[in-house]
């Protein structure tokens, strides 16, 4: 039988992505987005595909999802710095009770569960490169804390699942990601680069120019998910 995978924020960058690998794998697709920050544009190219399902849906709802699921992958929430600052409080829902409901399917379906997080988890860390047992420099109150504590909040609610439940789980820290489908206007610096060379404009470095970045490219990032999820 054909395994079936949820992907929630399947209409984003990332998650766009994300449904093309599964179905490439041959593995059926559902995604679920509600267009808050993701866009049609990304997906609309799976329409056709009989192994690929769109549902429009907030995942802070209630989430029904009928039939056999194997693989949940929870990718729904404003990423970059313009979309969690102009989305404060559903950056927060969705790595909460977004969080909660997309685990409470996964319990419901027995199925494996992959949690997109980020660097920012660890706040304005002191220590360069972040090894896995540094906790971080964190401010819950600063503008960015609204997308730091949901991503925290949600790694330990994917933990207490992990450990109350027992179900099987995997987190994901996500670094700086680039590639097709990335808005010029993301806000981050690779597409900032990017829209001013375009434009034939000096492109803007802040600070000194010493800051370093870990870059990604996203077919490099999704092999490594699509690894994660069947290790």
């Amino acid at each position: 039988m054909k395994k079936v995978a949820v992907v929630t924020g399947g209409a984003g960058f990332l998650g766009s992505h994300l449904c093309d690998r599964l179905l490439a794998e041959d593995i059926s697709v559902i995604c679920i987005d509600n267009f808050l920050t993701g866009r049609i544009e990304n997906i609309e190219h799976l329409f056709g595909n009989p192994n690929f399902q769109f549902i429009k849906l907030d995942v802070t709802n209630f989430i029904h999802i009928p039939g056999n699921v194997d693989y949940i992958l929870h990718f729904a929430s404003p990423a970059s710095p313009i979309d969690y600052l102009k989305f404060p409080i559903q950056t927060l829902k969705v790595g909460s009770l977004g969080t909660h409901k997309a685990l409470g399917l996964a319990k419901e379906k027995n199925a494996r569960f992959l949690i997109a997080s980020t660097s920012e988890v660890y706040g304005d860390p002191l220590i360069h490169p972040q090894q896995e047992d540094y906790w971080g420099n964190v401010n819950p109150v600063g503008p960015r804390g609204v997308y730091d504590e949901a991503k925290r909040f949600a790694e330990a609610m994917t933990m207490a699942y992990h450990r109350y439940h027992g179900l099987e789980t995997r987190i994901v820290r996500i670094f700086n990601t680039y590639g097709p489908r990335m808005r010029l206007d993301d806000g981050r610096a690779l597409p900032a680069f990017i829209s001013q060379a375009l434009k034939g404009e000096d492109v803007t470095i802040f600070g000194d120019g010493k800051q370093t970045r870990s870059f990604c490219f996203v077919s490099d990032l999704i092999d490594g998910i699509y690894k994660l999820l069947l290790s």
